[in-house]
């Protein structure tokens, strides 16, 4: 019966384990979205000539961290704002040809450089504006500080819930093996007694407190893979304006760490409580 609980509870802390996992890695792959398509903006000096924009060019793709580097040339830049600015009407085009031969946007060719890491953003700015020929570097500075927030946030607490389910976890396994001891004192007693070793009488608590550790991580997994696809299918149809601006990791993505990681946590917590519950109770 005692184990019978543990395993319940057991399961209750891995299931609350999986359910924040699950949480906090598909919030991570949100923001990573997010912060591949913050870039930052290099802007060159009106007399660089295009052999020293290209140098430019590949003197940030060998920046550690850059993962892309997209050229906007003039001509580009112009497009792009005469479509946003006068829109695809017939009218609109008579407005953009009266600029057909003087582009106002003769001098901002471009560069615009995405990085793996926010945080490392500042430093790739202060690095690129000590180039020669760039004549301004431009990022969004609160986006930028606004995902490397969140990202520690993220982290701290994930650390501080992960360490509260675990000593949790650890309590009622050792409570359990606790009150495994206290019930065979007497049996435990008369095997010390014709001879059994103290490693003999203790392996069957450590061996029942990774079973209950395994058996209680087992059952959450199931549970949360069966419900992990319900719950995202109900959440983009619930709110389908989400669908253009987050993307879910799909279940055999978190699963793939979950399951490694919960089923070593599981038993890891069964085989930590017994031997820290043996050490102190088993005095017989």
């Amino acid at each position: 019966m005692f184990s019978a609980a543990s395993i319940a509870t057991m399961a209750a802390c891995i299931f609350l384990f999986g359910l924040f996992f699950s949480l906090v890695i598909n919030f991570r792959y949100i923001v990573k979205n997010a912060e591949e398509n913050v870039s930052v903006t290099v802007l060159f000096d009106e007399d660089a000539d295009q052999a020293t924009i290209n140098e430019i060019g590949e003197k940030i793709k060998q920046y550690k961290g850059v993962t892309s580097v997209k050229y906007i040339s003039a001509e580009e830049a112009w497009d792009d704002f005469k479509t946003q600015y006068f829109g695809d009407t017939e009218e609109a085009d008579k407005w953009a040809e009266g600029f057909e031969n003087d582009n106002p946007l003769a001098n901002s060719s471009s560069y615009s450089v995405y990085i793996d890491k926010i945080e490392n953003q500042d430093a790739l700015v202060q690095y690129i504006e000590g180039l020669d020929g760039v004549r301004e570097v431009n990022q969004l500075k609160g986006a930028t500080q606004t995902l490397s927030t969140f990202n520690k946030l993220i982290s701290y607490v994930a650390v501080a819930i992960i360490l509260i389910l675990l000593c949790v976890a650890v309590f009622l396994i050792s409570n359990t093996v606790s009150i495994g001891i206290s019930i065979r004192k007497e049996e435990i007693g008369i095997m010390k007694l014709i001879g059994a070793t103290n490693s003999f009488v203790r392996a069957p608590f450590i061996i029942e407190g990774i079973i209950i550790g395994l058996i209680g991580s087992v059952i959450p997994l199931i549970l949360l893979f069966i419900l992990y696809n319900k719950v995202v299918e109900y959440i983009l149809t619930r709110f389908s304006m989400l669908n253009s601006v987050m993307t879910f990791l799909n279940v055999y993505q978190v699963f793939e760490v979950l399951v490694p990681v919960a089923l070593v946590l599981g038993m890891g917590i069964g085989l930590f409580g017994s031997i820290i519950t043996i050490r102190k109770h088993l005095k017989v």
